[in-house]
């Protein structure tokens, strides 16, 4: 299957549902995003790492890149390979003294580890067929709120938010596209996801 090489281009706070943020993952070269509905406690993994900053002491994405590196494991790849009922799978690809390793991880993990290693993030072309954005313009760039992200009142007892209920099970299938295309103008890629999970639900009757 054909892979899509993707880079991180936004991070940002919800607006409508506490503890939620939205991930966004951009093509390469490409207009398509994937946006992906992450805990508080993942996306301040991510945000810190992002900004270079350093905790006093290690998150546990941070734990196991010393892990892996005492034994001279490698993270070279993060792939994004299904996707069931709006629920991303992802596995880390590894290496150690050259055989070829896979672990099986949640998204936002496997994200927050990959930007520690600097390893690259793919997905498969029809995971962003059917999941993906596009997003006209060039103005598409964004990293908000990174210091409330980075600097929470209390950091160690954030916990990963439960995927929000999306709320739009009473509106048409048509009325969902308006509120898309609505929630891209606006650049709320949070509330885009959540449409987008629930019109992906109903066409494949789930």
């Amino acid at each position: 299957m054909k892979k899509v090489k993707l880079d991180i281009v936004g991070l940002s706070y919800s607006q409508t549902q506490s503890g939620a943020y939205a991930l966004v993952l951009g093509e390469v070269n490409g207009r398509r995003r994937l946006p992906i509905i992450i805990g508080a406690f993942e996306a301040q993994a991510i945000a810190i790492e992002i900004e270079k900053m350093s905790p006093t002491r290690p998150l546990t994405h941070d734990l196991f890149k010393s892990f892996a590196q005492a034994y001279q494991v490698e993270i070279t790849e993060v792939l994004i390979y299904n996707l069931v009922d709006g629920v991303f799978f992802a596995k880390l690809m590894c290496n150690k003294d050259g055989e070829q390793l896979e672990i099986d991880a949640r998204t936002s993990d496997a994200i927050a580890i990959a930007v520690r290693f600097n390893a690259v993030i793919y997905t498969y072309e029809f995971i962003l067929s059917s999941a993906g954005i596009v997003i006209e313009g060039n103005d598409f760039l964004f990293l908000e709120n990174m210091e409330s992200i980075t600097n929470p009142s209390n950091p160690e007892e954030i916990q990963s938010a439960p995927h929000p209920v999306s709320g739009f099970q009473s509106l048409s299938t048509e009325e969902l596209q308006n509120k898309l295309e609505k929630a891209l103008a606006e650049e709320a890629y949070e509330k885009a996801a959540r449409i987008r999970d629930e019109i992906n639900r109903r066409n494949t009757g789930n």
